[in-house]
């Protein structure tokens, strides 16, 4: 899959929850010339269903479906798979993408789109880690290459993919938990959004400095900050974004 697989000798799993045909269609020739396997569903229920007997990868999954629409297809899909989500939407309207990002996907696409921006999305989705299971301990690792992040009241587990305030476990997509990696391994760095796009997504769209806004916002929620309450993140105007300094 253009350098995109994870040497593991498994098909990878792709579901494609489109309702117009020839859409669907391209994305399911397109995914198939990828390596994947790939089953495709027409509406949003149908999607949630195949999710629990498919288990795939990646989910392509369209916002204006019939039924249940793809942001509560979404919802639905996140409390039982860890799948890379593509947000796929014909509305130009932002407010749409941004509230499909805040269910849980990774990425989106706008309509028309062309098959080399898919297959680039795609491959820059599946070039960071998957998270594996939930371990049953807080990590107490001793091994010199187990890379273990401290920030505060923050900890990260970058190796076990775990994340903790104080001692309570964060429910972080895998988006959130690489952009929290990446600002606690330089806390003192200013990052650019341009840069966290290219270290996070792996694109160099700057098109798309939106989505690290928006995943910004969504960490922001789960690390519990408030105005009256601690800060983790650090806006810094017109830059981009730093760890608060303890």
């Amino acid at each position: 899959m253009d350098g995109s697989g994870s040497g593991s000798g498994q098909e990878r799993r792709a579901l494609v929850v489109e309702d117009d045909e020839d859409i669907r269609s391209l994305i399911e020739f397109t995914l198939k010339t990828q390596g994947f396997e790939v089953t495709a569903v027409d509406s949003g229920l149908a999607g949630v269903e195949a999710v629990r007997t498919f288990d795939p990868d990646l989910i392509t999954l369209d916002l204006g479906l019939p039924g249940i629409d793809g942001i509560e297809t979404c919802r639905r899909i996140r409390e039982t798979s860890d799948a890379y989500v593509v947000m796929i939407t014909a509305r130009d309207d932002e407010i749409d993408r941004l509230i499909g990002l805040e269910t849980g996907a990774d990425d989106f696409l706008s309509k028309p789109f062309s098959v080399r921006e898919l297959k680039a999305r795609i491959n820059a989705l599946f070039r960071r880690p998957r998270r594996g299971p939930a371990l049953s301990v807080v990590p107490t690792s001793t091994e010199p290459d187990h890379e273990v992040l401290e920030h505060g009241a923050l900890r990260v587990d970058v190796d076990g993919r775990r994340a903790f305030r104080d001692e309570d476990e964060l429910a972080l997509t895998r988006t959130e938990f690489d952009l929290l990696t990446e600002l606690m391994r330089t806390p003192a760095r200013v990052w650019t959004r341009e840069a966290l796009l290219r270290s996070v997504w792996g694109t160099d769209w700057a098109t798309d400095t939106h989505l690290v806004e928006v995943h910004v916002g969504n960490l922001r929620r789960k690390l519990g900050e408030s105005r009256e309450g601690p800060k983790f993140v650090r806006t810094v105007r017109g830059v981009g974004y730093r760890m608060e300094s303890l």
